[in-house]
């Protein structure tokens, strides 16, 4: 069991959403860097969709009730237990009694605490994810506060784990031939074009050829970009239409947004681009104010990254049974 102590505004608990219910307006939710709650997961044990703390506000406390194994993934910066600093992204142990605190971290804006176990919360339509729109999901549908107390799951992970804990190379570093880091302070973004960019003829080249600002208008539903404003020749009446996270919308005003974890379902404006989804976690750990560029790409550029990312995770998933069969044959 842990209790949250200190805690800022929207953080959630979070898995990796539920999908499948879209056509009756519900949203996903689910991890805005589901890459950095899978990986935790599988460092301590869990199935790769149980339920973690996603903190975007900080500083961030919790003490432990009960002794607990966790791990601290996603943003940069190293997580504290009882004024001790840890490496993220590896497992450790926690006494009854013990703080852990996470601070603002360096660049990056969402941390994932992740617990063997998981968290015990009610599963709804398959998922565990808060959806604060919703009001359901999580924490009875709300931001954690303090004073909230939340028992872990049950594991059937009983494998032992290393000493000095189970450690994995971050995403970033890992797949940095795949995912390069920003150049001048501007991020990359893989996007494939869609339904409608041609109505915006020069303007749709002027999208691919700018770099855009996430606004302070953004939050878990979508990023609002500031930029160069880029319109369709003509003014189209739709009808509204179905969306996921990563369609790129272009409202009036012309400054497009990305639909993130909490994405509408529905919506009339004209979509200029999808972002590839492998490149979604990227989004989901770049704060406010961050500019980005989005880079043209093709299907089978998706794919190839679909593929790299998927070796990298059973590559983590592989060497951690394998490390922990191997400390057991050794008992």
């Amino acid at each position: 069991m842990i209790e949250i102590i200190e805690t800022g505004p929207f953080n959630t608990i979070q898995d990796l959403g539920r999908p499948g219910y879209r056509d009756i307006g519900v949203t996903a939710s689910g991890a805005m860097d589901p890459l950095a709650v899978k990986i935790g997961n599988i460092l301590v044990g869990n199935d790769d969709d149980a339920a973690a703390i996603e903190v975007q506000t900080f500083p961030f406390k919790l003490r432990f009730g009960t002794g607990a194994v966790f791990a601290v993934t996603g943003a940069d910066g190293s997580p504290v237990l009882d004024d001790r600093e840890l490496i993220a992204w590896c497992t450790h142990v926690a006494e009854p009694g013990q703080i852990l605190e996470l601070k603002q971290p360096p660049r990056l804006a969402r941390a994932y605490i992740v617990f063997r176990g998981g968290l015990d919360v009610p599963v709804l339509m398959g998922s565990r994810s808060t959806s604060l729109r919703g009001g359901f999901g999580g924490n009875a549908g709300r931001a954690l506060v303090n004073g909230n107390r939340i028992d872990f799951g049950t594991s059937a992970d009983a494998l032992p784990l290393p000493a000095g804990g189970l450690a994995v190379v971050e995403p970033a570093v890992a797949l940095k031939d795949v995912f390069p880091a920003p150049v001048d302070g501007v991020l990359s973004v893989r996007a494939v074009v869609a339904g409608e960019h041609e109505l915006f003829a020069a303007d749709g080249e002027a999208f691919w050829n700018q770099s855009w600002r996430i606004s302070s208008s953004s939050d878990r539903t979508g990023y609002r970009l500031s930029g160069e404003p880029i319109k369709p020749t003509a003014t189209v009446e739709m009808r509204s239409h179905g969306v996921v996270p990563g369609v790129i919308q272009v409202p009036p005003a012309g400054e497009p947004i990305i639909q993130m974890s909490d994405a509408n379902t529905a919506g009339g404006y004209p979509k200029i681009a999808g972002v590839v989804e492998c490149d979604l976690w990227r989004l989901g750990q770049a704060r406010i104010g961050t500019r980005l560029r989005f880079v043209r790409s093709t299907h089978a550029e998706a794919r190839a990254v679909e593929q790299a990312v998927a070796r990298y995770v059973e590559d983590v998933r592989r060497t951690s049974q394998m490390v922990k069969r191997a400390l057991k044959a050794m008992a």
